[in-house]
């Protein structure tokens, strides 16, 4: 990327704006600005959420004939990864409230997505599995997953490619809480984790 122009050189580039007037003057003098200021799209985590964010709106884009919502897909892939947790689980996983969780079980339980059986180690409490109709539609989620993952890795080598998934696991781990694990217990986290 190349360095901002020195503090001299932009008068010379404000001259060459359209008359200050013009959108085209306001939107390239603020690109001008920013060129001085630190670049965002270089910093770690500013880069990681920008693509974190990007996948999870173009997913959404290409689930909406599904009829599920982002919420509904994540508890879906969290479930088949995890039958049988309960729903407080669950909402720790999805890093929601229990009572989001319990309404959003709710709808899926209404659409045939879920079912909930009562846990034999706590009357109050209720597992939760993955029904026979919410598999075709895991098999289309993930399916949309592969499109968006090629999309995202176009003109990426598959070598470059696993570099930056070994790197990602590593900075998780770093920061994951259970770092002081043995070796092959963080291994089996980031095997399994989302």
């Amino acid at each position: 990327m190349p360095a901002p122009p020195p503090g001299d050189a932009i008068p010379a580039l404000f001259a060459r704006l359209p008359s200050e007037k013009s959108l085209a003057y306001n939107k390239q003098a603020y690109y001008v600005i920013a060129m001085r200021q630190s670049p965002l799209d270089r910093s770690f985590g500013f880069l990681l959420h920008d693509i974190a964010r990007l996948m999870r709106k173009r997913y959404d884009q290409r689930a909406r004939p599904l009829g599920l919502t982002r919420a509904q897909w994540q508890a879906l892939t969290h479930l088949q990864r995890h039958e049988g947790i309960n729903q407080s689980g669950l909402a720790e996983l999805l890093e929601l409230e229990p009572i989001t969780v319990a309404r959003l079980i709710d709808r899926m339980e209404e659409a045939g997505l879920v079912r909930r059986r009562d846990d034999p180690a706590d009357r109050r409490a209720h597992r939760l599995y993955l029904s026979e109709r919410a598999r075709p539609v895991l098999e289309q989620c993930r399916a949309l997953g592969d499109a968006v993952r090629a999309e995202a890795f176009a003109g990426i080598a598959d070598a470059e490619r696993e570099h930056l998934v070994d790197l990602l696991v590593r900075v998780r781990g770093n920061l994951s809480e259970r770092r002081g694990a043995p070796a092959s217990e963080q291994r089996e986290i980031a095997e399994t984790a989302p």
